[in-house]
Order: structure tokens, then C-alpha cells, then sequence
């Protein structure tokens, strides 16, 4: 199974609001990579939710629990969206100076495509960062 990460501002959806719904849809990527990046996950994936711009940290888990499907708020037409549903807090958040500051993680695709908002992280630097975090998984 493959792992990512997905990126949220805090002040526009937060992983408070997260847990809150239980179940959202990850809506508004007009990004053509991070777009086949959405259409790559599978039901039961894993992804790390980062709470971007401000905070900048991994601060929870969630799961996908709906494959790509089209985006209604897109009236192009082009884009798609996930359905993703919490599954843990991380009991120590990870911040993107401590990320960045660890080598093994120096080809993680948060630190080399800074601009993408969804991306895939490797089983090694999963393993890794949930160590960082706390994480039992």
C-alpha cells in the first residue's frame, strides 16, 4: 500500500475540523501532479495531514476511504477529489524544520516539491517520520 501526504492551511480546514467531520472530501487541487498524485490513492491508503502556511506540520493521520471522483467545485471539469477520514492524531506533531533537518528524509517530496499539496512519501520515510511523531502504526 502506498502512502502520502496532503496539505491543508489551517485557517481554511484544520485537522480540529477534520476529526470534527469525521469524513471530508479533499477538494480544490488544480494541480496537474498533485491531481494524478489524487488519482494514484486507494481505498485504505494512509496519508499524513499537514497543516500548511501556518504551523507547518504533520499533525494527523487519515485513511482514504473514496477513490478519485470528479470535483464539483471545479467547472472545468478536469479535476478530482478524494473522500479521506481521520484515523489518528500525532501524539508529537513534526514540523517541517525537523523534517528537514533529518537526511533520510532529504528526497521527501514535501522538501523537494514544496508547492505540491499532495505527494507521495515512501514506506521508509513513513516508517520514519512516524517514529518522529510518536506514531504507533
Amino acid at each position: 500500500m502506498a502512502h502520502w501526504l496532503v496539505k491543508s492551511e489551517p485557517f481554511k480546514y484544520s485537522w480540529e475540523q477534520m476529526v470534527k467531520d469525521g469524513r471530508t472530501f479533499w477538494d480544490g487541487v488544480r494541480n496537474y501532479q498533485a491531481s494524478n498524485n489524487l488519482k494514484a490513492m486507494k481505498v485504505g491508503e494512509h496519508a499524513f495531514f499537514y497543516h500548511s502556511n501556518d504551523g507547518l506540520n504533520i499533525v494527523g493521520i487519515v485513511e482514504i476511504v473514496k477513490e478519485y471522483y470528479p470535483d464539483h467545485t471545479d467547472e472545468s471539469g478536469r479535476f478530482g477529489m478524494v473522500d479521506v477520514a481521520p484515523v489518528k492524531p500525532v501524539p508529537n506533531p513534526v514540523s517541517l524544520a525537523e523534517i528537514k533537518a533529518e537526511p533520510k528524509l532529504a528526497n521527501l517530496a514535501l522538501v523537494r516539491q514544496s508547492r505540491l499539496s499532495v505527494v507521495p512519501v515512501g514506506e521508509p520515510e513513513w516508517k520514519l517520520l512516524c517514529k518522529m511523531g510518536g506514531v504507533k502504526d
